[in-house]
């Protein structure tokens, strides 16, 4: 059978349309003693048979095996069995690992995913939710959310339960919750590994300017270089986008400083992308003129020349974890007992050949720390 792939409005949605014969209606209709219109109005959930009559069929549909698809399911259930999915942008490796983690869990329990691409804008962010919402999706995850504590105004007009993706909500409502990587922690992991090759002068290039998770990852980068006795220098803090473009751009501010980084922190991976590139256009080594750390450990990372080193993050197991507090708060929305908490996932350092230990500098001592 082949399944259709239709777009509506930006969403990509693949359904089965395929229902089961009809014949089963007419089992059911024999087994209840009444027509297969009753049948069929009962398991649509018709206001055109009584209540008592209508659960009594689809008590005994229930009983007698029969599955109907996502689609007619719903009918009865009042669920769609779809999940609604809003990124940024399909084009990033980062979000394509976290939807591949998302659709493999709710593949594997009967839900079929939609997708919206925000763009990274907040107005369309908060249209494909409501876009989504108007599909009857039975809820919403959003990756690397530009909104944030907004949110919290459109729940109570969306209502469906939504689970953020690396935007730490700390004023969650009743069904929003969130699976973040430790982004205080990644960016001080990454700082920290400069300080201890000799480096002082660390530059940072950084994501766009709604994102909390830049925030917490400047924040790392901070208290990293505190923690080591190294004045934070707001000159080394360049502005960025997260886009490779960003990271070449970033690269000509920092050279162009009096005094210019030995080692640079990247918001993400495809900035450090950017400046690596930027930085080979113009005769400058990396590592031998410039270490550069990324962040997110995308696909293309190890590939790079020279490899990439970065702060990865378990991004298919974000997505599992994304989908399985989708599931239990689908679950547990008829029960007061709400036994789910936000979920906070550690990044891990990942050196490879973009980083190396300033000429003519021993080796630090290494501090504990990482509470950042």
């Amino acid at each position: 059978m082949t399944i259709p792939r239709h777009a509506i409005a930006g969403v990509y949605v693949v359904t089965d349309m395929a229902l089961r014969p009809d014949r089963s209606h007419e089992d059911i209709a024999r087994a209840a003693g009444v027509s297969h219109p009753t049948v069929s109005r009962a398991l649509s959930d018709s206001p055109l048979i009584s209540q008592a009559t209508k659960e009594r069929i689809q008590r005994l549909a229930r009983e007698m095996g029969y599955s109907p698809n996502a689609l007619a399911r719903g009918l009865v259930t009042r669920q769609t069995y779809s999940i609604g999915v809003v990124v940024t942008t399909i084009a990033d490796p980062f979000v394509a690992e976290i939807v591949q983690g998302i659709e493999t869990t709710a593949q594997d329990h009967g839900y079929t995913v939609i997708l919206c691409n925000s763009g990274a804008e907040p107005e369309r962010e908060i249209a494909a939710v409501e876009l989504l919402r108007s599909k009857r999706v039975d809820g919403v995850i959003v990756t690397s959310s530009r909104i944030g504590a907004l949110y919290l105004n459109h729940l109570e007009r969306i209502g469906a339960p939504i689970v953020l993706i690396n935007n730490h909500n700390e004023q969650s409502g009743r069904y929003t919750f969130s699976v973040s990587v430790d982004n205080r922690h990644g960016g001080w992991l990454a700082t920290q590994h400069l300080v201890q090759l000799g480096h002082q002068r660390i530059g940072y290039v950084t994501g766009p300017p709604d994102s909390s998770s830049d925030l917490d990852r400047r924040t790392g980068y901070e208290h990293a270089l505190t923690e080591a006795g190294i004045e934070v220098d707001a000159a080394l803090v360049i502005p960025g986008t997260g886009r490779p473009e960003a990271g070449a751009a970033a690269l000509e501010k920092l050279l162009a400083l009096h005094d210019p980084p030995t080692a640079v922190v990247c918001y993400n991976d495809m900035t450090a992308i950017g400046l690596v590139a930027a930085a080979r256009q113009r005769g400058l080594g990396v590592p031998q003129h410039l270490s550069v750390v990324g962040f997110d450990d995308i696909v293309f990372a190890s590939y790079l020349e020279p490899p990439l080193t970065t702060v990865a993050q378990p991004k298919v197991d974000m997505g599992r974890r994304a989908m399985d507090m989708m599931l239990a708060l689908i679950t547990s929305r008829s029960s007061d007992d709400l036994d789910i908490a936000d979920t906070v996932v550690q990044g891990q350092l990942v050196v490879r050949g973009s980083t190396r230990r300033l000429p003519g500098v021993g080796k630090r001592r290494t501090e504990r720390g990482g509470n950042s």
